[in-house]
């Protein structure tokens, strides 16, 4: 086993060695069927009791990676390297797949989540929001117990629909269905276009969540490179040559992982070739309330004839409250209210009537000014950390919460995650954000966390050469 578990940096051991195999095994240094040290051969050569070694090999055969044999040991499982590549929907890759997201939570105690997604706790209006929620409970209590309309509820759609109007999207409420948050946006719509063996084109990198959903349905998965303009028109338009995607998913602002934004002679291309091809574009906008002057949307440039908008509240408001929405052609919605019945009847009316007073009474306006001046400032600081001790920024970015970067002669980010570990933080590798999990330079970082002390040590020392983790890796 070529990683090194440390007593002494606050990481719990099982964490370290579950971290350490799967990133062994992702990385094709133990391949499919090969078998495993025994708990006491790994444990004694870790200097470690056995205790965190079999809570380890449980949990990594609970994600389908390793396989016990009775009698003859754990053996790496022989479906990980082929699904990794390719996909499917066998449930233990779903499982997989899950526990890529699982790792963004923190804990208290625990690792650093370097690579979460979330706004961090401090910076959300708390206030604000349990002051809606008393305010809701005054006025209709039968919220806290009732079902929300499938559509969702009127007051909140009306102010989706205000909102929708500053970013140039003409949309009636007839065209607007609320969502629990845009991970259920984007099942409804998988669920209710998609069926098993459609294509669809996503971004190089992209959205995990997406494809690991996509997998999971079955669907044929393309990506498409993602420019620091955008998806690469020119490779989309020679795979339509030969493919014909039903839809493509693209995140338009400020781009996960990579934080750019589609430019506007890009968005016209697209447009044009899903005319040309007939497709819709899905264009995920989750990140919109974090950019203060809007910049050019597919909606708005095709109003929602071949583009279904996405977005959502979620990432900047509450992740508890569950808001998210879609907006589409009037018989596209009424179809996926019907598959939102189907699946889950209705969401949470008590969060939608939350949200509705927090968007009518000025609250979340208000917040977002200070949200959004946070969120620039930990930006910039963050560029400045990271160009200042060595690593590469993919592009300059213009707002938003992270930031893709890469340490110059490391040409597999799981490199940084093996250093990461010895620093009490925990890093998704760049392949979890590539379709096909292929090997990855880059990393995505939350910049509000950048600034923690953990972190800054943790790019000195890559910045410094990371005790020639370069060459050792590389060699091998």
């Amino acid at each position: 086993m070529n990683f090194v578990i440390d007593a002494h940096n606050g990481v719990p051991m099982t964490d370290q060695l579950v971290t350490g195999i799967t990133a062994l095994i992702r990385s094709r240094q133990l391949l499919p069927g090969v078998k495993l040290p025994s708990i006491r051969g790994l444990a004694a050569d870790q200097h470690i009791s056995r205790f965190p070694v079999i809570e380890a090999y449980d949990r990594l055969s609970s994600l389908g990676l390793i396989v016990p044999k009775h009698g003859s040991g754990f053996y790496v499982a022989a479906h990980v390297g082929h699904e990794m590549r390719s996909g499917g929907s066998d449930p233990r890759l779903a499982e997989e797949e899950s526990h890529q997201i699982l790792q963004q939570f923190n804990y208290p105690g625990e690792t650093l989540k370097l690579s979460s997604g979330f706004v961090p706790e401090a910076w959300r209006d708390l206030e604000g929001i349990t002051q809606a929620m008393r305010q809701v409970m005054r006025m209709d209590i039968s919220s806290v117990i009732d079902y929300a309309m499938p559509h969702g509820d009127a007051n909140l759609r009306n102010q989706i629909q205000m909102r929708l109007g500053p970013i140039g999207i003409e949309a009636e409420m007839s065209n607007i269905i609320v969502t629990s948050g845009a991970s259920q946006a984007l099942d409804l719509i998988v669920r209710f276009m998609l069926k098993p063996g459609d294509t669809v084109f996503v971004e190089d990198p992209g959205y995990y969540n997406l494809v690991g959903l996509l997998k999971l349905q079955g669907v044929r998965i393309i990506g498409v490179p993602r420019l620091a303009t955008g998806p690469d028109v020119d490779v989309a338009e020679y795979l339509l040559k030969s493919v014909q995607p039903k839809l493509f998913f693209i995140n338009t602002v400020f781009h996960n992982p990579t934080a750019t934004n589609v430019a506007p002679q890009i968005a016209f291309r697209l447009l044009q070739l899903a005319q040309q091809h007939d497709f819709t574009i899905v264009e995920d906008d989750i990140y919109a309330d974090l950019q203060a002057t809007p910049t050019q949307r597919l909606g708005s440039l095709d109003q929602l004839d071949h583009v279904i908008y996405v977005g959502g509240l979620s990432k900047t408001l509450s992740s508890s409250l569950r808001i998210g929405y879609i907006a589409a052609k009037r018989e596209l919605i009424k179809g996926l209210v019907d598959v939102k019945v189907l699946t889950s009847l209705g969401g949470s009316r008590f969060s939608e009537c939350v949200v509705a007073a927090l968007l009518e009474r000025g609250t979340y306006r208000k917040y977002l000014e200070r949200l959004r001046r946070r969120v620039r400032d930990a930006l910039s600081t963050a560029v400045q950390h990271l160009e200042g001790r060595g690593w590469e920024i993919f592009d300059e970015p213009s707002g938003g919460n992270f930031v893709w970067t890469r340490v110059p002669g490391i040409d597999d980010s799981m490199v940084l995650v093996e250093q990461a570990l010895q620093f009490g933080i925990t890093l998704a590798p760049g392949s979890y954000y590539r379709p096909g999990g292929e090997r990855c330079a880059w990393v995505r970082m939350n910049t509000a966390h950048v600034g923690d002390p953990r972190a800054i040590r943790f790019f000195e020392h890559m910045g410094n050469g990371g005790g020639d983790v370069r060459d050792a890796r590389n060699a091998r």
